[in-house]
């Protein structure tokens, strides 16, 4: 490879495939879904991108994306975050995931991958306590947003160096929801971070990561289900168990940030807990052979295997203006014609980002030191 080295109109429900086992998810008592679409499309001199996200068949939209070619002057950065039992641990993560990193003292050191680790666990502490508490109100329904916004002109700290004026301070406060444990909700999460010619790939859960190399598929994350042996090992140790394939019997993921009910045994350290918000990482160095990343929710991954979806990509990606147009179409092409069959009914979100030819940025020592092949750390998509 040249040199590169590469890793109906009644109302309807049905259990869902990564919520709570109790809770079903309702299609709506609407004739059709929303196939209202959020696009949006940006780049610089590096990179290009495009997204889309599309309600669906689903009574409410759960998922969230961060999009930042620019997140300093060297480093872009994506995620995309499916939430589960609602939306504001996703929403919380596609707002705030970001800003840990780069406050992060490794972040400034040049360690992405340590930034990155910290910055997913950071955001199961910060949404315990009064503070956190009221940030997920105010990103969820009408009523919690009016009872966090009161609630934060009352308890919020009053002086003018108080951490609403620097959101990242996050400082504690005191409140009617000081004790506040965390959401039983929860999030998948899995960001890409691009910096000169390396990428950096973080996930936890089931959504996934994939790069097209000369047009093949690589997974540049793993799917966390309970039935992974290292997943089900840690779960059984933690004092979980598995039950017709989810954890106690209520999550079909193994690994999400938020769903704190999960993680409460308080001798064991966050990334050995039941399920554990710790990302799998994966380092690549970039090169001229590296057309495309995609990062999608699992209502795509549901429809379409990882090649199929980059078949469809190069089928189009030269066809199509904007590179939001190309993940329309996929969204389209994934959405089902009715509820009957449970696939291609969940919310989608899909980020594509393509990489500006050539490929020659240069790293430093340490980065260099630190990154490894995507052939060593990425599975060939054999679907």
């Amino acid at each position: 490879m040249n040199g590169c080295i590469l890793p109906t109109c009644v109302e309807t429900s049905f259990l869902s495939t990564k919520g709570k086992l109790i809770v079903p998810i309702i299609f709506g008592s609407f004739c059709s879904p929303k196939t209202e679409k959020f696009s949006e499309d940006g780049g610089n001199a590096r990179l290009r991108y495009g997204l889309s996200s599309m309600q669906g068949w689903r009574a409410s939209m759960e998922d969230a994306h961060t999009a930042l070619p620019d997140l300093d002057n060297s480093t872009s950065f994506f995620g995309v975050f499916d939430g589960h039992g609602g939306k504001v641990v996703a929403k919380f993560c596609a707002k705030y995931l970001h800003t840990q990193v780069l406050k992060s003292e490794t972040y400034l050191m040049g360690d992405l991958a340590a930034s990155v680790q910290k910055a997913f666990f950071r955001m199961d502490e910060m949404m315990r306590g009064q503070r956190g508490w009221r940030e997920l109100a105010v990103l969820g329904d009408k009523l919690n947003k009016f009872t966090g916004m009161i609630e934060g002109f009352i308890w919020s700290p009053r002086s003018g160096e108080s951490a609403n004026d620097h959101v990242d301070d996050w400082a504690f406060e005191e409140g009617p929801h000081s004790d506040f444990a965390g959401p039983t909700s929860g999030s998948t999460a899995c960001v890409a971070i691009i910096r000169n010619n390396q990428l950096i790939v973080a996930n936890a859960g089931d959504s996934r990561c994939v790069i097209s190399r000369k047009g093949q598929a690589y997974n540049l994350s793993r799917d966390h289900k309970p039935e992974l042996e290292v997943e089900r090992e840690r779960i059984l140790k933690a004092g979980g168990f598995i039950h017709a394939g989810r954890v106690n019997g209520s999550l079909n993921l193994a690994r999400a940030i938020g769903d704190m009910e999960f993680k409460q045994n308080k001798f064991l350290p966050v990334e050995k807990q039941i399920v554990t918000a710790n990302p799998d990482i994966n380092i690549v160095d970039l090169c001229d052979d590296d057309e495309f990343i995609v990062l999608a929710c699992d209502g795509i991954w549901d429809c379409m295997s990882s090649q199929q979806l980059v078949d469809f990509v190069n089928e189009y990606i030269n066809v199509e203006q904007n590179l939001s147009a190309v993940c329309e179409r996929v969204l389209d092409r994934c959405l089902a014609p009715s509820t009957a069959g449970g696939e291609g009914c969940d919310n989608m979100t899909m980020v594509l980002v393509q990489f500006k030819k050539p490929i020659t940025f240069a790293t430093t020592e340490g980065e260099q030191s630190s990154s490894r092949s995507a052939e060593e750390n990425a599975e060939t998509e054999t679907k």
